[in-house]
């Protein structure tokens, strides 16, 4: 999968180049709440902030190398990581190339507040002024549709020619908040307009910790389907490991405790360690606090003896950044897990659109890679708006349907965790709907139900309601994938557009790259509809909620089951891809059942259930047993 040096830059050179914008777009396009913010003109010159100053690595080439040959049993390397000091030195900018930056910094007045661990990122607060100066960064005020204040760059920033060689990005200029989604979902959310209800509560029975009931499961549940119960059997319940969580809001750890204590597990009443990156996220139910609460009870449920390390961080471009590279450099967590994202479209300069930049995916990039290189096995969901991730952003329908992907899962060293529905007869108003199987989830399949019982009309009514897959255009086909059979490329003809619904004029906005050979995505996908899903407790939600599904649930669940296949092999396990897809193609080793389950039924709106890989179930579900003794 080698994503080499000169690789990702010709990645950004080709991505900026096809970038074809015919006209600025509307100015309703600026949000992703769909109202253009108001621009309150220049920041004022002696106003504060504080941005997280993004360095290159050193030798990625080697790096990739590297971490190729700890995945790969025949290599005198095999699980030989890196503590954080061994990757600085190899790999990070050296201290001088820092010493270049923090003088730079001093010279324009922007004090240096610190340097993370592993030499990645530099913390350094100024005024607008100063940023000017160093940057050409020109601030401005806005006010978004919410009514909340932020300041960003007019036209970008630039970093200085001679530091070009060190400063990949400068992280926080923007401090729009809210540019993250949670990957979660309720039965409820678009049944209510239909007088549809949610599922009932229902809480497990007598000693057991599962209750067998769609839309109540548990990690009880979760454990009976996934073949985690005899490593049970054998004393495997996550002693010795450490979970990590990566979040955008704060959360009441009472809320995990009143969880697990409910379904009838035995946990250390210390075993969280909360740490908030940058001051931390919000917690209230708007910022997202139910989808951190169920993160921890959902990886902590399924290994319940593993501590856990819950870094939360504001929900904003530098917070995103922050907390992956905070978590990686203090390097206590063995697993980590995010279940937010946001289409990895909109890191393009699109006019119009509240975008990142192509740094960003560098950025992520970066510290995945150091967590593989030190043994972290990081997951992050694939999505809930089916093949159409873009369809997350407002105002949907206004915008065409394209297929797209989540980012940071589109990441090539990151497990993207897709969703399913399980065989279940689902309750609805009018009568039953048959699941016969375990299949791809994509709520298309409750069309012949919208159709008998509420007319044509309803047909769709619940796109792109799914689990998240497809196809890059950023980063190209991993080693790891190139010899899978059912790897698509990008499709043709995805151009994304803006329809006044004022006017009714149609903008053109961006076309995606067509045939692009990209990483495929998702990689595994469990149990994620919320009609077949699960149980949470959240103070910040009015305590139990049913019918809650999402990938946000497969990601902290393929954490937890990971961390107890790390404790069986007791050693952190690292890339997992290579084991999972067993042909490795050039330079990897073959294994047998490495312990999938295909998935051949369902879509997700796009990509269907078939033998063999697809981007709508990846290459399936997992025996998490089978997976132990496919790791030698």
């Amino acid at each position: 999968m080698p994503i080499r040096k000169h690789r990702l830059h010709d990645l950004m050179q080709a991505a900026a180049c096809a970038l074809i914008v015919a006209t600025a777009a509307p100015a309703a396009l600026a949000g992703r709440s769909g109202a253009a913010p108001q621009d309150l003109g220049a920041t004022a010159a002696d106003a504060t902030q504080t941005v997280s100053i993004v360095l290159k690595l050193r030798h990625a080439d080697e790096l990739d190398a590297y971490i190729a040959a700890t995945v790969d049993p025949d290599s005198p390397l095999y699980h030989r990581f890196l503590s954080v000091e061994q990757f600085r030195a190899a790999f990070a900018p050296s201290r001088g190339e820092i010493r270049r930056v923090t003088d730079f910094l001093a010279a324009n007045g922007i004090a240096v507040n610190e340097v993370y661990p592993n030499g990645l990122i530099i913390k350094a607060t100024g005024t607008a002024a100063q940023f000017t100066q160093a940057f050409q960064a020109i601030l401005h005020d806005y006010r978004d549709s919410d009514g909340k204040a932020f300041r960003r760059p007019a036209r970008g920033h630039k970093v200085p020619r001679d530091l070009d060689d060190v400063i990949l990005y400068v992280a926080g200029l923007n401090t729009q908040s809210a540019q993250f989604k949670p990957h979660s979902t309720q039965a409820r959310a678009k049944a209510a307009g239909l007088g549809e209800a949610r599922p009932a509560v229902v809480l497990p029975a007598g000693n057991s910790t599962a209750t067998g009931v769609p839309g109540s499961f548990t990690t009880g549940d979760v454990a009976n389907l996934y073949g985690v119960n005899p490593l049970y059997a054998r004393g495997i319940t996550g002693q010795g490991r450490t979970i990590g969580i990566a979040t955008l809001a704060n959360f009441y750890p009472s809320d995990a405790y009143a969880y697990w204590n409910a379904i009838g597990l035995n946990v250390s009443p210390t075993r969280i360690t909360q740490v908030h990156v940058d001051g931390g996220g919000d917690l209230s139910a708007n910022a997202g606090s139910g989808e951190t609460t169920l993160d921890v009870q959902q990886s902590g449920g399924l290994a319940p003896d593993a501590k856990m390390v819950v870094y939360d961080a504001p929900n904003t471009e530098a917070g995103f950044i922050d907390v992956f590279y905070k978590a990686v450099a203090d390097n206590t967590v063995d697993t980590l897990s995010v279940s937010w994202g946001s289409p990895e479209l909109l890191n393009y300069e699109i006019p119009g659109v509240s975008s990142e930049s192509l740094g960003v995916l560098v950025a992520y990039h970066q510290v995945f890679a150091e967590a593989a290189a030190q043994g972290i096995s990081t997951f992050a969901s694939a999505g809930d708006d089916g093949a159409y991730d873009t369809n997350s952003v407002a105002p949907y329908p206004a915008f065409s349907k394209i297929l797209t992907v989540d980012s940071p899962a589109s990441d090539p060293y990151v497990i993207a965790a897709g969703g399913t529905t399980i065989a279940a007869d689902i309750q609805r108003k009018y009568g039953v709907v048959h699941v016969p199987t375990e299949q791809v989830w994509g709520w298309d399949y409750f069309n012949p139900y919208l159709i008998a019982n509420y007319g044509n009309a309803f047909k769709d009514y619940y796109f792109s309601v799914g689990g998240g897959g497809g196809v890059s255009v950023f980063w190209p086909q991993p080693d790891y994938q190139k010899h899978t059979k059912g790897i698509r490329r990008s499709e043709p003809n995805q151009v994304w557009t803006y329809t006044d619904p004022r006017t009714g004029v149609q903008s053109y906005l961006y076309t995606v790259p067509a045939n692009v050979k990209g990483r495929n995505l998702p990689d595994i996908s469990l149990n994620s509809d919320p009609y077949t899903g699960y149980l949470v407790y959240s103070t910040t939600d009015g305590g139990w909620i049913a019918g809650y599904g999402g990938t946000s649930f497969a990601s902290p669940q393929l954490n937890g089951i990971f961390a107890l296949v790390s404790q069986a092999k007791s050693s952190r396990l690292g890339l997992l891809h290579p084991m999972l897809y067993g042909s490795r193609g050039e330079g990897w080793r073959r294994q047998p059942q490495p312990g999938t389950v295909d998935i051949t039924a369902g879509d997700n709106w796009f990509y269907g259930g078939v033998t063999g890989y697809e981007p709508g179930a990846g290459l399936g579900t997992i025996n998490a047993a089978a997976l132990v003794q496919a790791i030698r």
